[in-house]
């Protein structure tokens, strides 16, 4: 039998056993886990939103500024990223197996690793953040103000790190709650302090965009001081151990750390690639000029919105996917990912015809220039016509990561967002001279290569032999 048969069969497989689980219990599972961070994405990026929206009064420079640093930022963030995927995947495991002391180890490791490479990399973000708003190709009324808010951003970067990696290691213990209460919470003080600081108000002094940076490193401290709390109570799977006796347990053990790069290490690379890539598209954006830019960061600001589904589902898929094949029941973890990815398709579609229909609105939201809500309302038609494959990538990818297939999604992003997108969109922007449009073009060709991927290794199956 070659391989194309194998696959049919191994699908057919899964439909007769998918029929064997109860559907009903499938989906009250997936939802259990997903609906905490549908409404913790739904909430946070409405106050991100939020955050533009302000931002925004103060005229299309302030967006760009805030914006041309989000690139860089997220760069010195895919090493953290790519250790909570580690994280996730392990903890996940672990619980299926019933290892909690070894759960919790791997949050141990995580935190150690996290705390020094934080602040390594926060002192070259303050050192270098004016050179890095420049390298991006701002402008010089945005890289100056660019860069003083990128400075403040890095002053609290390790207040940005540590919660992220513990909401990474509660998510592969099933708990997405704590994630969402605590990034609810940080988000509506960030909003606060907004309001605060950018206008100048109840007394506080008018610091513009510097004030959006302070406030969201205040929200940033809130996080922190929160995910510690919510691991001091040991009531819970994942605890932290009585600050006397937290210098034992807070050593490194390398065999532990060394388990868990073995499986993030891909998803350094896709980090890497994502970003860089994210990087040299931005550039490209950036050279439009400014009101174009300024256009491009509602844009994804507006797509941000919609990651709400894929990642919710995508979170819940990595989770059960990994208890499930902690448990060695591959045909559950099949039926998993069959039921996130269907769920997620159709939540797709509705936020499609959001984005089709009413993409003038939203993007006056951000800010009334008819040559920005123009120009927005297309790029929004072109983000509705991308939902369905979108979701379906970041829902699959998930459920990859779940089993510690960390290298199938490291690849698509290399060819999606590293090769494909910069350089068709530099051929559509500069040699074809279709401008803004050109680039989000560029970006629907990515996520429909990376969807077409994705779920080709799925289908494989491969993914459910995996060893961590």
């Amino acid at each position: 039998m070659d391989n194309c048969e194998c696959c049919d069969a191994a699908s057919e497989h899964v439909v007769t056993h998918s029929k064997k689980l109860d559907k009903k219990i499938l989906n009250r599972e997936i939802l259990a886990i997903a609906w905490p961070s549908i409404i913790e994405l739904i909430l946070v990026t409405v106050c991100q939103m939020a955050d533009m929206i302000m931002v925004g009064r103060l005229g299309a420079y302030a967006i760009a500024a805030v914006g041309i640093t989000n690139q860089p930022r997220f760069l010195m963030l895919s090493a953290f990223i790519a250790l909570n995927v580690g994280t996730t995947a392990l903890v996940a495991r672990l619980k299926g197996e019933g290892k909690q002391e070894e759960a919790n180890k791997v949050l141990y490791q995580s935190m150690i690793l996290t705390i020094f490479l934080s602040i390594a990399i926060s002192i070259l973000g303050i050192i270098f953040a004016h050179d890095m708003v420049i390298l991006m190709g701002g402008e010089e009324d945005v890289a100056k103000v660019g860069g003083s808010y990128f400075k403040i951003i890095m002053s609290g970067f390790i207040f940005t790190c540590i919660p992220l990696c513990i909401t990474a290691a509660l998510r592969g213990a099933g708990n997405t709650k704590a994630s969402m209460y605590l990034n609810v919470i940080a988000n509506v003080v960030n909003i606060i302090f907004n309001y605060l600081l950018i206008y100048g108000k109840l007394g506080f002094p008018r610091l513009e965009v510097d004030g959006a940076a302070i406030a969201t490193v205040i929200g940033y401290i809130v996080s922190f001081v929160i995910s510690l709390y919510i691991l001091f109570r040991r009531r819970q799977y994942l605890y932290l151990p009585p600050i006397k006796s937290m210098a034992r347990y807070f050593k490194p053990d390398f065999k532990a750390i060394k388990r868990i790069i073995r499986i993030g290490l891909p998803s350094a690379g896709e980090q890497m690639a994502l970003r860089l890539g994210l990087l040299i598209y931005t550039r490209i954006v950036a050279g439009l000029g400014t009101v174009a830019f300024a256009t491009h960061q509602i844009g994804l600001n507006i797509l941000s919105l919609s990651f709400m589904n894929g990642q919710a589902f995508g979170i819940a898929a990595t989770t059960l996917i990994g208890q499930s094949l902690g448990e060695k029941d591959i045909e559950k973890a099949k039926a998993y990912a069959d039921q996130t990815r269907h769920m997620g398709a159709v939540v797709a579609f509705f936020i499609a015809g959001i984005f089709f229909f009413l993409g003038k609105q939203l993007v006056w939201l951000f800010n009334p220039d008819p040559d920005i809500m123009k120009a927005g309302s297309t790029v929004l038609k072109i983000v509705a016509i991308i939902q369905p494959s979108q979701a379906s990538f970041q829902i699959l990818a998930g459920g990859l990561r779940g089993a510690g297939d960390t290298k199938w999604p490291a690849l698509s992003i290399l060819v999606g967002v590293l090769i494909i997108r910069p350089i068709l969109a530099f051929i559509l922007v500069n040699w074809a001279n279709w401008g803004l449009i050109g680039a989000w073009i560029a970006l629907a060709a990515d996520q429909f290569i990376r969807s077409v991927l994705i779920y080709i290794r799925f289908r494989s199956g491969r993914w459910t032999r995996i060893k961590v």
